[in-house]
């Protein structure tokens, strides 16, 4: 297996200071079923991107389900963070944080997980570029 298909815990967005900075001070947009937040930060950081993911406990009362959705989530994203993310990031000298905050009415089937994940992050790489 190749390492630039994996998804370590230092790709993991943990630090709860970094956390409340980037929803403080991010930006912000929708890639409906997903909400992103965003902050470019300049603490050197072991990978170029660190990511929250979250599923509303409001929207999804069992815990099953929210795992279910943040496992897609996960896979989507690990699959597409390279050719979509990384390539731009690491040409860019950028660090980045953000949140990927699942904001569907329901649990979609694993291919629009996959679509949409792929729009977001050519979406994010474009906001991060201009």
């Amino acid at each position: 297996m190749s390492k630039i298909y994996s998804f370590t815990k230092e790709e993991r967005l943990c630090n709860k200071k970094l956390i409340d900075e980037l929803f403080h001070n991010g930006s912000s947009f929708l890639c409906y079923p997903f909400k992103i937040s965003w902050l470019i930060v300049d603490e050197p950081q072991p990978y170029p991107a660190q990511v929250l993911f979250s599923v509303s406990k409001k929207r999804f009362k069992k815990a099953v389900d929210r795992n279910l959705i943040k496992r897609r989530m996960r896979e989507a994203y690990r699959l597409q963070k390279q050719q979509c993310l990384y390539s731009l990031l690491v040409d860019s000298d950028k660090m980045i944080i953000f949140s990927i905050g699942y904001i569907g009415k329901e649990i979609l089937a694993y291919e629009v997980f996959q679509k949409k994940m792929l729009k977001l992050l050519t979406e994010l790489a474009g906001t991060i570029n201009s």
